[in-house]
């Protein structure tokens, strides 16, 4: 059986922190998790540690001093997986948002599809979101059009946060190299994994609003992503095993 993981970095997530932990393991397969924590104050790490002596050989945690960027959490999150040889890596939050059942719809589609690389669309099929308001939708939206008519690439949902890697789409990449700490991460790998040669397909997944804790994204994050998508436009790309 593949070894898979999903990473879930965190901030202020106590509301949803254990009920996420208790969804995943509850899917059929064996899935791991790592738990990367930009110390919340507001106790999520302790309430992952006092659930791993339930789970001692498949939850694990990463502690961080401070808030130091989503992509920067992932990054930290896949090299951790690639030193344990992790077969596939997903990526997912915490708040509810990505359904955790759609996880072996993720995976079916790189082990039985073909794909290298696997993202959980909100906008392949229509647009499935749920209890946003519409401008957020908008903003998200279109931020996709934007990615596809700068970059040229054909994926309906470039910002999506739920995605599963290969091993080998995560050895190739130059992770050292990632530049966007923010929501602009999600754009920055799927284009570079669409540079090197990698299929990535999309699923249609339903995205559902938070209904505890909140939201982290600022309009900091957006301008991130919107002048780095113009950067990596002119950007020569290299592979980590080049």
């Amino acid at each position: 059986m593949e070894k898979k993981l999903v990473i879930i970095p965190t901030y202020n997530e106590i509301e949803n922190i254990a009920k996420i932990i208790a969804a995943v393991f509850a899917i059929p397969g064996g899935y791991h998790i790592l738990v990367i924590d930009d110390g919340s104050p507001d106790g999520t790490a302790a309430a992952v540690k006092a659930l791993q002596a339930a789970h001692p050989d498949r939850l694990f945690l990463v502690e961080r001093s401070g808030k130091l960027g989503l992509g920067t959490a992932y990054v930290t999150g896949f090299k951790w997986a690639l030193e344990r040889d992790y077969d596939y890596v997903f990526e997912m939050d915490a708040d509810f948002s990505h359904d955790p059942a759609d996880l072996p719809r993720l995976l079916a589609a790189c082990t039985e599809g073909g794909a290298d690389m696997s993202v959980g669309s909100r906008y392949c099929d229509g647009v499935n979101v749920v209890n946003w308001p519409m401008g957020r939708i908008l903003m998200s939206y279109c931020a996709s059009i934007y990615v596809r008519s700068i970059l040229g690439f054909r994926i309906y949902d470039s910002t999506a946060g739920f995605v599963c890697y290969s091993r080998r789409v995560l050895e190739t990449l130059d992770l050292d190299a990632v530049r966007m700490k923010g929501y602009g991460f999600q754009i920055e790998l799927k284009y570079t994994a669409h540079k090197l040669g990698f299929r990535i397909a999309e699923v249609p997944v339903i995205f559902v609003n938070r209904k505890e804790g909140t939201s982290k994204m600022s309009g900091s994050i957006f301008g991130e992503a919107f002048w780095g998508v113009l950067a990596l436009r002119f950007r020569k790309l290299h592979s980590a095993q080049q």
